[in-house]
């Protein structure tokens, strides 16, 4: 690629970085929020390498004195004739295809971000393992109980004082068709680092038809009875009450806790 398409792509992946990570929030779309330093500071210094690598080409002579002794030896070496061609007539000095695609990434983080992951990428995973807790706090005594998705199924599998069993939750989440569509399910996608290792987190919703898939909703109701609660053989399920459409958090990679009230 040449030293003037460079100088642009670098100056593109910067300002991107910058507009995704300094002025937005979207870099919380692909990865998680304590990477916002990196982010910002990787734009900066892709920024500040592609500004001085424009400022280069201006200064008189030294661009073109550089790619012209490259081209000099070219011919010398390659038998290339005056006009920059092989000797069988086929020129190489156009940019390779392949190139411009890095252009791609670059211009999407300024005018098309592509969106977090949703019911597309949960429905084709497997649910999160539920970590081993030897114990419980107590419940709050509000009706309903905000809950996190990850609270409530640890509660319903491994909870043996049954704290959860009659108590109203609230939680909030987007929806998941379930499979062949059958039902659907509360859902949260988890990440570590990046979108690359996100994981889901599901409870399965009973009693009302299922919203559009990736809807965000906050669901009021009750432990949906089966098995022995507190132990594995206890359904990750709810019996709604009310489902309320509910705005897309900005980070929505946390299992954060319905903090407001649905609208």
């Amino acid at each position: 690629m040449k030293r003037p398409l460079q100088a642009v792509l670098l100056v593109l992946s910067g300002v991107g970085l910058l507009h995704a990570s300094l002025l937005t929030d979207l870099y919380l779309r692909y990865v998680n929020d304590w990477m916002r330093p990196l982010l910002i500071a990787s734009g900066a210094v892709l920024l500040l390498l592609g500004t001085a690598e424009a400022w280069s080409l201006r200064r008189p002579g030294r661009s073109r004195g550089t790619d012209e002794d490259h081209h000099h030896e070219d011919r010398r070496g390659d038998g290339h004739d005056g006009d920059g061609h092989d000797g069988d007539g086929h020129g190489h000095s156009g940019v390779p295809g392949a190139a411009w695609l890095l252009f791609l990434p670059a211009l999407s983080l300024l005018f098309y971000a592509p969106p977090s992951l949703g019911a597309y990428t949960a429905s084709r995973q497997a649910t999160e393992p539920v970590v081993q807790q030897d114990g419980f706090d107590p419940l709050p005594a509000t009706s309903p109980v905000p809950l996190t998705l990850r609270d409530f199924t640890s509660r319903v599998q491994q909870d043996r004082e049954q704290a959860i069993k009659g108590r109203t939750v609230r939680m909030t989440g987007f929806v998941t068709p379930g499979e062949r569509g059958e039902g659907w399910y509360l859902t949260r996608l988890l990440i570590n680092c990046c979108a690359a290792d996100a994981q889901s987190v599901k409870v399965r919703i009973h009693g009302v038809p299922p919203p559009p898939a990736d809807t965000w909703v906050t669901v009021v109701g009750t432990w949906h009875a089966g098995g022995t609660l507190g132990t594995r053989s206890a359904p990750v399920a709810l019996d709604a009450r009310t489902v309320s459409e509910v705005d897309r958090p900005a980070n929505a990679y946390t299992d954060a806790l319905p903090l407001s009230p649905p609208r």
